[in-house]
């Protein structure tokens, strides 16, 4: 099944045991984020051989433009993947629409016998047989049918675990992040996104930042909650909510972003709508306004020298997180 995370942006499968969802081929870029579980994907490039991939949590996967994937379940626990892209040349703007090969609803039984005759080199009554055949509907729950068997050497170069992989930033009681870009992942630069797995510490803040590079960030909240300002055009409070498992939201580019963590701590996976994202942060021992000399700051904020070098001497060592106040 897939469900709407919210209105015609991002996608999640979920599957069962023996849970095999038909191959099929998307309109749009994506990346694939493994929530829950233990899988397997197929996954065919064009003018490429198939690769079978061992999936599991914290797997991230790039999907360009027209790769055919297919997706099974054989374990107990239920197998769950998150979809995040970007969908301004979708068929339907705003919204992934996925073209299956097969099923009652593929491409294969849209054509007429005559066609997929000609096409494979069939009888007519084995085409009408392949075509009746085919009842279900985007996801079937198989039985005695075996599958290929993953392979992990075809994990390399397809998939990033971000749950293992080096951490690109560790703040102690601050947080972690993992960043996904055409170093650690080359396919992202055919998707053309960038991805991060960020977790933040309980009661630690992210600094306020922005993407400078004309990107924006699709932001699904994987575990925890807490709460997120976004801040826009003309200083205006774009977004000020709370935020939990299972939520998603959109930074518009070049709009700033800072979130604080509840006590359980906050966990978010994010796409950002460039290959190799590079942000500025406003805050911290790295902020911008770190950078601007003293005299320009004062003349800035309209503040006496005194304040200016109070405002310069705090967060000289902390960097992107904050960990809470002591």
């Amino acid at each position: 099944m897939e469900i709407d995370l919210s209105p015609k942006l991002p996608k999640k499968l979920a599957l069962e045991k023996n849970g095999f969802a038909l191959p099929q081929y998307c309109d749009s870029a994506k990346v694939a984020y493994v929530l829950q579980g233990n899988g397997v994907v197929g996954i065919v490039l064009p003018e490429k051989e198939e690769k079978i991939l061992p999936v599991k949590k914290g797997d991230a996967i790039a999907l360009p433009f027209g790769v055919v994937t297919w997706w099974y379940n054989k374990e107990d626990t239920e197998f769950v993947v998150l979809f995040l892209g970007d969908t301004s040349k979708a068929h339907k703007r705003g919204e992934f629409t996925s073209f299956y090969l097969n099923g009652s609803n593929g491409i294969f039984t849209g054509f007429s016998t005559e066609f997929v005759g000609r096409a494979w080199d069939l009888e007519e009554s084995i085409v009408k047989t392949l075509v009746g055949k085919q009842s279900g509907k985007g996801i079937v729950k198989l039985s005695g049918v075996n599958l290929p068997e993953p392979k992990k050497e075809h994990r390399d170069g397809m998939t990033l675990n971000c749950e293992e992989a080096p951490l690109d930033v560790d703040i102690k009681n601050g947080g972690r992040v993992v960043v996904l870009n055409t170093k650690n992942l080359p396919l992202v630069g055919e998707v053309g996104l960038g991805a991060d797995l960020v977790r933040l510490d309980g009661s630690a803040m992210c600094s306020p930042g922005f993407s400078c590079d004309s990107a924006l960030q699709v932001t699904y909240i994987v575990r925890g909650s807490g709460r997120v300002q976004v801040v826009g055009v003309d200083g205006k409070r774009a977004l000020e909510t709370t935020i939990k498992a299972g939520n998603l939201f959109i930074v518009p580019r070049y709009f700033v972003v800072s979130k604080i963590a509840d006590p359980d701590g906050l966990e978010w996976f994010s796409i950002i709508t460039t290959p190799n994202p590079i942000f500025t942060h406003l805050a911290g021992s790295i902020g911008c306004w770190k950078a601007l000399s003293p005299q320009v700051l004062q003349a800035a904020f309209n503040v006496d020298a005194d304040t200016e070098k109070l405002f310069r001497s705090k967060r000289t060592a902390d960097a992107i997180f904050f960990p809470p106040p002591k």
